[in-house]
């Protein structure tokens, strides 16, 4: 089966993914890698199938995380970019070592960890995506305490291999969440 579309990959989402905030997170990290392939110039369609998809076995096998995931992305045909992609995501986690390589595995990891802060600050300040500011958005990834489970050196890697500094990170995602809810 070749990348799927954007309709029949929320049916594969909604199919192993039945968490709601997991779902809304799937949907948060796909909007900010559609919106980084507009600025690597890579196909918006690979970039936001691999941000919906790249936790799809995250809730059946977390121990295993994202092992599953990568022999379904093999077995179904999808581009080894997005196999590699994924893999990179977790690094350090489950034994995972792969470190991004491209530009799409970069902007997952950069994206991935940070939803979970912007999603914390939003639950605690109920202001729009775009109405967030970056000095608010750091100081809060400077607290260990806020969202503790966050892994913040998974962000700064992902900035670094993308070649962003946070703040520029920080910025892109408001903007690219810009209307998302």
């Amino acid at each position: 089966m070749p990348l799927p579309g954007r309709v029949e990959a929320e049916k594969i989402l909604e199919d192993h993914v039945k968490d709601v905030y997991q779902r809304y997170h799937a949907r948060m990290v796909a909007t900010a890698m559609a919106g980084y392939a507009g600025v690597f110039n890579g196909d918006p369609n690979l970039w936001y199938i691999t941000g919906l998809l790249h936790d799809l076995d995250f809730e059946e096998f977390p121990e295993r995380h994202p092992a599953e995931s990568l022999k379904w992305f093999a077995e179904w045909g999808y581009p080894e970019e997005l196999i590699h992609a994924v893999e990179a995501h977790a690094y350090g986690y489950n034994g995972f070592t792969t470190m991004p390589e491209t530009p799409l595995a970069a902007a997952l990891m950069a994206c991935d960890e940070i939803a979970g802060i912007f999603y914390a600050y939003k639950k605690l300040n109920p202001v729009l995506y775009e109405e967030m500011k970056i000095s608010s958005i750091k100081k809060r990834l400077a607290e260990k305490s806020f969202a503790a489970k966050i892994e913040r050196e998974t962000i700064y890697r992902g900035c670094e291999a993308l070649g962003v500094s946070i703040d520029d990170h920080i910025a892109n995602i408001i903007k690219f969440w810009s209307g998302f809810e």
